[in-house]
């Protein structure tokens, strides 16, 4: 299973349609994750053209996203693989722990909101921020990220630069 995470999106001051580069790494993807921030549901409506899709609030996203089926956070079975998503998972000191506590059975958090590409491991939770494709902030190329599972395992996690 290939899976496409997005986050911060921020549309239309940042997203004004698909970029080219995102939309090449959203080809054959069979599931697609936002982690919020998306700002308005057309976005949506253009990624479910790629993969279904997935998506929690973030706080920049109205009414409409809610609308369109955002919870705060998700928590799903991927192919044996369990895996949580929200937006903002706090500060980085305790963040561990932190999502541990909220996502007790979860092996993945995916997160948004720092814009801040991370996959890091701890207390034997996987935690991971694709960053932003259109608001890179500090960062030197905007990102996604891209999982494959397989059979009950977390085959790969990449994030990906599209800037």
């Amino acid at each position: 299973m290939r899976v496409v995470v997005l986050a911060d999106t921020h549309a239309p001051r940042r997203w004004r349609g698909c970029p080219p580069q995102v939309a090449a790494q959203l080809a054959g993807a069979d599931l697609i994750l936002h982690a919020g921030d998306v700002c308005t549901a057309d976005v949506l409506d253009d990624l479910a053209t790629f993969a279904p899709v997935r998506v929690v609030l973030g706080n920049n996203d109205g009414p409409d996203v809610a609308a369109w089926g955002a919870p705060e956070s998700v928590l799903l079975e991927l192919d044996g693989v369990q895996v949580a998503m929200i937006h903002d998972s706090g500060p980085k000191v305790g963040r561990h722990r932190r999502m541990r506590r909220r996502f007790p059975g979860a092996d993945l958090v995916l997160f948004g909101h720092s814009h801040i590409p991370l996959d890091e491991i701890g207390d034997g939770l996987r935690l991971f921020n694709p960053g932003s494709p259109t608001d890179r902030r500090r960062q030197p190329h905007g990102t996604i990220g891209v999982l494959e599972i397989g059979t009950g395992s977390l085959l790969r996690a990449e994030i990906r630069a599209v800037t």
